[in-house]
């Protein structure tokens, strides 16, 4: 039944995003991910998500992408991409924090602070920012709706990690007027939404096979009605016995 099956599915959604919460959890209490070990390829990258790292590199301020209609406490704004610079020539974007947008001009590109030298960044390695359906700022200028790798590679002439780090509060960043209350690891609805929404087909599941246990075998097994019960009545139409 269609709806049993949606109901699995919720199930293994709900399964699925508790495994991965325990595997971010349990990444965390790892040790920092050594600035000369920080992945190179993908497959490696992917094994260092959610792991601390710490890097000392310049950042690369002229580069700085906002990527628009990002939101937090319910308003939009921008996450800023700043791409660090280390010291073997190579570079990482840094998923600096998020800045309000300017509701009068929604693509105004707002000052953020970037401090010239050698700086340390502290933060978790992460994925790349997931790609959204772009309303026309994808090429091209400070303010997107998507960052990809390759093209902005291209574009830049960084030789770009293939990962980012999700930068986190210090006393360094502290005034620089970002704000780092990064969304949870699980992304979308909860775990307990996933409970609710599989309980709810799982009683529509149950519901129409009661339906069908009825119309099938209950029904057709009970017996017909006397004709004294019938509800029409002589009166009704006109008629009476005579």
């Amino acid at each position: 039944m269609l709806t049993a099956r949606f109901g699995v599915w919720q199930l293994s959604r709900a399964h699925t995003k508790i495994a991965y919460a325990n595997l971010v959890a349990e990444r965390l209490t790892m040790p920092a991910v050594p600035q000369e070990a920080l992945a190179r390829d993908a497959a490696a990258a992917e094994q260092q998500w959610h792991r601390q790292v710490v890097l000392t590199g310049e950042w690369v301020g002229a580069r700085t992408i906002f990527l628009m209609n990002r939101t937090m406490d319910e308003r939009s704004g921008f996450y800023v991409m700043t791409p660090l610079r280390l010291p073997d020539g190579s570079a990482v974007i840094v998923q600096r924090g998020w800045v309000p947008r300017d509701d009068a001009d929604p693509l105004k590109v707002p000052t953020i602070p970037t401090p010239a030298g050698p700086v340390t960044v502290t933060g978790r390695a992460a994925p790349w920012p997931s790609h959204w359906i772009d309303i026309g700022h994808g090429n091209g200028g400070p303010v997107r709706q998507n960052l990809e790798r390759e093209p902005f590679q291209a574009e830049s002439g960084l030789a770009l990690r293939p990962l980012t780090v999700a930068e986190e509060p210090t006393d360094a960043n502290a005034h620089d007027g970002l704000r780092r209350d990064w969304p949870a690891t699980l992304g979308g609805v909860s775990v307990v939404t996933n409970y609710g929404y599989a309980v709810q087909w799982f009683a529509m599941s149950i519901a129409f096979l009661g339906l069908y246990v009825w119309l099938q075998f209950i029904r057709p097994r009970r017996p017909a009605p006397p004709d004294s019960e019938s509800p029409i009545d002589a009166s009704v139409d006109g008629t009476r016995p005579q």
